[in-house]
């Protein structure tokens, strides 16, 4: 079992990715550029993702074992924060759409939750 510190950052993960899936089930990439609270809703919890993610990793390195990609999710999040005017709207959907479920079933998993990754 994780530390109770590393299993927060999982549980937030977690949470974030719930949230990303309830604010764009149903809708269209036309709909997600025409809908900017839903563009801020979406990059909020992507940020929450990298950064909950890299404080998993500072604590516990093995995380990125079990995480697909884990260090270009703190990337992405950073991109998101630091390159926020480069950032393609296209490309956060197509993270939405690509590489979401993976890792709600990854942290799932990590967590002991794998029932969540649905």
């Amino acid at each position: 079992m994780k530390p109770l510190e590393v299993r927060k950052y999982l549980f937030d993960i977690l949470q974030a990715c719930e949230l990303l899936v309830r604010f764009t089930e149903g809708k269209t990439l036309a709909e997600y550029l025409q809908d900017p609270m839903m563009r801020s809703a979406v990059e909020r919890q992507f940020e929450i993702v990298g950064e909950a993610l890299a404080g998993a990793l500072r604590i516990d390195p093995s995380v990125a074992s079990a995480v697909s990609d884990a260090h270009r999710v703190v990337a992405f999040r950073n991109r998101l924060i630091h390159g926020y005017a480069f950032v393609s709207d296209e490309v956060v959907w197509g993270v939405l759409e690509n590489n979401l479920s993976t890792l709600r079933h990854e942290v799932a998993t990590l967590l002991g939750t794998p029932g969540q990754d649905e």
